[in-house]
């Protein structure tokens, strides 16, 4: 899934800023935790400075909100 032209740009200007940190270091703290789910890909909310991760498994899509400044996990969709 790709993200806006214009909402990766910003994020890229957040992370060089440390506002924010790196997508992939991020995603290596998430992916494991999803054993078997197939990873969809990211979406960002400049706005809340919020990732959203997507995957799927047996069907059922599972959503994992990480703050982008903390890398905390803020919610995870069952």
């Amino acid at each position: 899934m790709a993200q806006p032209a214009g909402e990766q740009k910003q994020v890229r200007r957040e992370a060089r800023a440390g506002n924010v940190l790196p997508l992939r270091q991020l995603e290596q703290k998430v992916l494991p935790m999803m054993g078997g789910a197939q990873y969809l890909g990211p979406e960002y909310d400049p706005t809340v400075m919020v990732y959203r991760l997507k995957f799927i498994r047996e069907g059922r899509v599972i959503f994992v909100d990480i703050d982008a400044r903390s890398g905390d996990i803020l919610r995870q969709s069952r």
